[in-house]
């Protein structure tokens, strides 16, 4: 369950801000569908962060040593530094879709999500877990739990949460876990 409950939390506050919840809000007002926009981004979710947990979970298998536990410590506290610094979405066309609500989500999610902090989070949970369906499970609860509601209030939710505060949060969170880490893998405790 600590995978579980880990992944929920990292995954949720590190996804404030970030530049698939922009996406989210951007879908939001063009299609003003939040259903078909919410299933896209669990569909795109649990796809994307299945394959990131898998490749974590299997990299950590065939990489167990110290220093490998070190790098996955160094990615937590680099995450940390990463979730401080503002997204911006700048590659949304204006163009209508031509494949709907849901697909056109589910494509651009799992494209967006390619190489983001939550993908490279969840890569770096199910290398710490060793579980890729909790950590699949956990990435994706909380990637709803952070871009449901903004599918479901778009531009107001931006004008009433303070980004700046939230980012901060979530950075703190990704260093405790990296500094939490770095001490187990040290055998301090």
């Amino acid at each position: 369950m600590e995978a579980l409950f880990t992944s929920t939390a990292v995954v949720a506050l590190a996804e404030i801000g970030d530049k698939t919840q922009l996406l989210a809000i951007v879908l939001a007002t063009r299609f003003r569908k939040p259903m078909p926009i919410s299933l896209g981004i669990l569909a795109a979710t649990m796809a994307n962060h299945f394959l990131a947990a898998l490749v974590g979970s299997e990299v950590a298998s065939l990489l167990d040593g110290l220093w490998f536990r070190y790098l996955i410590t160094a990615s937590f506290i680099a995450m940390a530094i990463w979730t401080l610094i503002p997204d911006k979405l700048d590659d949304v066309e204006d163009k209508p879709a031509r494949f709907g609500a849901f697909l056109t989500t589910t494509i651009a999610f799992f494209l967006v999500e390619m190489g983001d902090k939550t993908q490279i989070a969840t890569v770096a949970l199910g290398a710490r877990f060793h579980d890729v369906m909790m950590v699949t499970a956990g990435t994706t609860i909380g990637m709803m739990l952070a871009n449901v509601p903004a599918v479901l209030l778009g531009n107001e939710l931006i004008k009433r949460v303070p980004l700046k505060v939230v980012r901060l949060i979530a950075a703190l969170l990704f260093l405790v876990i990296g500094l939490w880490l770095l001490v187990q893998t040290a055998g301090l405790i």
